[in-house]
């Protein structure tokens, strides 16, 4: 019979490391509660910044309780015991053998302000991610009554945690997040709908003219998206429009070369339905919802990789929205919907240097 490991084996296995963060925070909180003076030097910070419970139960004992006198403070544990007994409301768990911990493990008390700029950097990735998280429920919600006007909705709430960010975080310029974009798979439902598009399009050319927001970068497939640039140049070109001089004008602009069969190209083109107002407004509507998951995976990878900084997260997640912010423009001209873009509140401003500021100050004094 195989052995089985031990349980408490097993669970040492499942445990993972602490983030980097978790020893920032456990830093700050003993320069704290070391020299609780230096909680006027700590700025852009508060207890929802902590990735703990036990952490955010601290910051806020200490922050709330009133500060020791130094040479109280320096000769016995009343204040200690104070913020414990304050911290063990939130977080039951909490030990004085922990608080005792922090404070041995602090390097630089000093350093209390480049540790605060640490943690409110990594508190600002999680706060993205997750405003990036909930815009992507929302695309993929097939509940909603209303889906483009909700999820534009998410995405202004979105934009406005970028713009908080970036009042903390300046952007600068030329620096762009290292994390490739994230596709999402092709959509077999959306390439049938494509093809009646094409196909009543081809049908009833005419009807080009009035869906003229709709661009090939809208399709889900290349050969759709280059079969829409060839009716759009024969119909402006005022040429005839039937599917064999739509095919000629994809041989032309090498649309076959990629294996086509011009038999399928031409039995794609023969099949129309319905309206080409009515697939063009499906077709970018699609295209808006697509946009918005892929606007939301970016710019979820981007905070998912600890090695973007605050300010490549502003530039990346600004960029993927402006994606989104063209197509928007482009759906309201089409329908005549006009969707007010949530009022944004004032960003946060802090009083404080930058971390890398704050870090080679604090060099400078040790």
């Amino acid at each position: 019979m195989p052995l089985s490991p031990e349980p408490d084996e097993d669970d040492l296995d499942t445990i993972p490391a602490p983030q980097p963060v978790f020893h920032v925070e456990q830093a700050l909180l003993g320069a704290l509660l070391l020299d609780p003076h230096r909680l006027g030097d700590v700025t852009g910070v508060s207890a929802g910044s902590f990735s703990t419970a036990a952490h955010s139960a601290l910051f806020t004992a200490i922050s709330t309780l009133p500060p020791p006198d130094p040479a109280e403070h320096a000769k016995n544990t009343t204040w200690l015991n104070q913020i414990l007994a304050a911290g063990r409301e939130q977080a039951r768990g909490l030990t004085a053998s922990y608080l005792h911990t922090l404070i041995q493990i602090c390097p630089w008390p000093r350093h209390a302000p480049a540790y605060a700029r640490m943690v409110e950097a990594e508190h600002a990735r999680r706060r993205l991610r997750a405003a990036a998280e909930h815009l992507l429920q929302t695309v993929h919600d097939a509940s909603l009554p209303h889906p483009v006007q909700t999820v534009l909705a998410e995405a202004d709430t979105l934009a406005a945690v970028v713009d908080d960010i970036a009042a903390r975080f300046p952007p600068r310029a030329g620096v762009l997040p290292r994390t490739p974009p994230a596709i999402a798979p092709d959509d077999a439902e959306a390439a049938a709908e494509e093809q009646l598009l094409l196909a009543t399009a081809t049908a009833h050319p005419a009807g080009i003219e009035s869906v003229r927001w709709l661009l090939p970068e809208d399709f889900t497939q290349p050969l759709h998206a280059g079969l829409w640039q060839c009716l759009t140049t024969l119909e402006r070109r005022h040429e005839p429009v039937d599917p064999v001089t739509v095919l000629w004008e994809a041989q032309q602009r090498g649309l076959l070369d990629n294996g086509s069969e011009p038999g399928n190209v031409l039995r794609l083109l023969a099949e129309p339905a319905g309206s080409v107002e009515h697939w063009a407004e499906r077709a970018l509507r699609r295209s808006l919802l697509v946009t918005a998951d892929h606007v939301g995976r970016r710019i979820e990878a981007y905070a998912g990789d600890p090695a973007n900084t605050p300010f490549q997260l502003v530039v990346g997640a600004r960029r993927s929205l402006a994606d989104l912010g063209a197509i928007r423009t482009r759906w309201q001209h089409a329908t005549g919907r006009i969707i007010p873009q949530r009022p944004r509140p004032a960003p946060t401003t802090r009083a404080g240097p930058p971390t890398t500021t704050a870090a080679r100050t604090a060099r400078a004094a040790r």
